[in-house]
């Protein structure tokens, strides 16, 4: 799932693309970079590889790449650390390196799981998930007024996806942002859509309309949307700082009457990953349209905030999000380490 704008990620931005200023890249006759062919050639193998491992064995082989990757001390793992210190801002540079531990390992935790999705039964995804509040989806649903759930990159909302799904059995519409190379793109998009879920990209300006129809008709949307590096994004106070997110989900509401729902999610100590959708967030009486939205806008961001404070190992904000670090300058040689970190890192709708 993706966001609405969605200047996040392919999962939430643009994993394996390469960002404007890295450095120059060997173009192949396809018209894609090496690097982007190996990102591709890499998910492909994962999606062969890890879906028929036993789950143990995956589980810890998700374990390992996370410590290997957290002990090189890369960029992603920087950045990460630099976001949990905005999220937990009392907490020693020995607890910053503990979250990021267990950030890393969450974040694999995500990979494995998503990899492995196409072979889970039902059973298997109605074991391995337990959410609360399920009500306010059910209530909105059966009122036909159409919902709208906004996440943020917290655990694993492909899971969430395909318990709804398949558990629900409710089928819902989401947004992916265009990826390079365009098998990789392909992939992520048959990979979700084998899951259930309607898939619509990002560019070509019809997936609002697509969106609201499909709210208008009582039907579900499904959005990651906690951070919008567009100009069309909506400035909140997150974690006492200013960031953008993106306008879609409050839009949406607004113009289709739909239900704005946040949801957050998180891993504990067992293989089940935990969830609470919240309380709706209502449409201002008053207000123009860009009052309400960045209204609506904020009252997601406290949401997610909640959610992120009390499992901040769970967030996987593996790229810059507050404004005040989007204006740093960057470090000498940043353009060529950070592709296919920094954006590559995203999790890809």
């Amino acid at each position: 799932m993706s966001t609405l704008k969605d200047g996040t990620s392919a999962e939430g931005g643009s994993r394996g693309g390469a960002s404007q200023g890295d450095a120059p890249q060997e173009v192949t006759p396809s018209g894609s970079t090496l690097r982007e062919r190996l990102s591709d050639g890499l998910y492909g193998a994962g999606w062969a590889t890890v879906k028929k491992l036993p789950e143990p064995v995956a589980a810890g082989l998700g374990r390992r790449i996370a410590d290997l990757t957290w002990k090189r001390r890369g960029k992603s793992v920087l950045r990460l650390e630099s976001n949990l210190a905005r999220v937990v801002p009392d907490a020693t540079p020995e607890r910053l390196a503990e979250l990021s531990k267990a950030g890393m390992r969450s974040y694999m935790r995500y990979w494995m799981e998503s990899f492995r999705l196409p072979t889970w039964s039902k059973e298997r995804v109605e074991h391995g998930i337990d959410i609360k509040d399920v009500h306010h989806l059910q209530e909105g649903l059966a009122a036909g007024r159409g919902v709208v759930l906004a996440l943020p990159h917290l655990a694993n909302w492909d899971l969430a996806g395909v318990w709804v799904t398949r558990c629900l059995g409710v089928p819902f519409t989401t947004v992916a942002e265009r990826l390079k190379p365009e098998t990789l793109y392909d992939r992520f998009v048959a990979y979700r859509e084998s899951l259930g879920m309607e898939v619509l990209p990002h560019t070509g300006g019809s997936a609002f309309g697509t969106l609201a129809r499909r709210l208008r008709a009582g039907g579900l949307v499904c959005l990651v949307a906690d951070r919008d590096l567009s100009a069309s994004g909506t400035e909140v106070t997150f974690f006492g700082d200013t960031a953008r997110m993106p306008a879609g989900p409050a839009i949406l509401a607004q113009q289709t009457g739909a239900l704005l729902l946040p949801v957050t999610l998180w891993y504990d100590d067992t293989p089940v990953m935990r969830g609470r959708i919240h309380a709706p967030i209502d449409v201002p009486q008053s207000g123009t349209r860009a009052e309400k939205t960045s209204v609506m806008t904020q009252a997601l961001a406290d949401a997610f905030a909640t959610g992120i404070a009390d499992h901040p190992e769970d967030w996987h904000m593996l790229q810059r999000l507050w404004l005040a670090d989007l204006e740093e300058r960057p470090e000498p040689g940043a353009a060529a380490g950070t592709a296919g970190t920094e954006r590559g890192g995203e999790r890809g709708e």
